[in-house]
């Protein structure tokens, strides 16, 4: 269900099992709607060391939700994308409740 890609970069299992652990949680806010999780990590290149690029796409029912970081890590990023994905998915079930 989790699909993780890192373009450009082998990640490690424990960078996987990070986001991976982090990606269930989100998923258990809404997990009758979600039909797949894509994740990619990218570095991109640039002069700081904030180039770890982590984006999300949470495919629903209905719609997809999408959110990219850029941080020093791929763990902060990951939590920056995380958080704001959770904000989308409680919006989202609250407009879908209001019809």
């Amino acid at each position: 269900m989790v699909n993780i890609q890192s373009i450009g970069f082998v990640a490690d299992s424990k960078l996987e099992t990070f986001i991976q652990s982090k990606v269930n949680k989100l998923l258990k806010l809404d997990d009758n709607d979600v039909v797949g999780v894509e994740v990619f990590l990218r570095l991109e290149k640039s002069v700081t060391s904030e180039n770890k690029v982590v984006e999300i796409i949470l495919d629903l029912k209905g719609a997809d939700l999408f959110a990219k970081k850029q941080s020093q890590s791929f763990e902060e990023s990951t939590d920056m994308v995380i958080e704001a994905l959770r904000r989308q998915l409680v919006k989202h079930k609250e407009k879908l409740r209001a019809k």
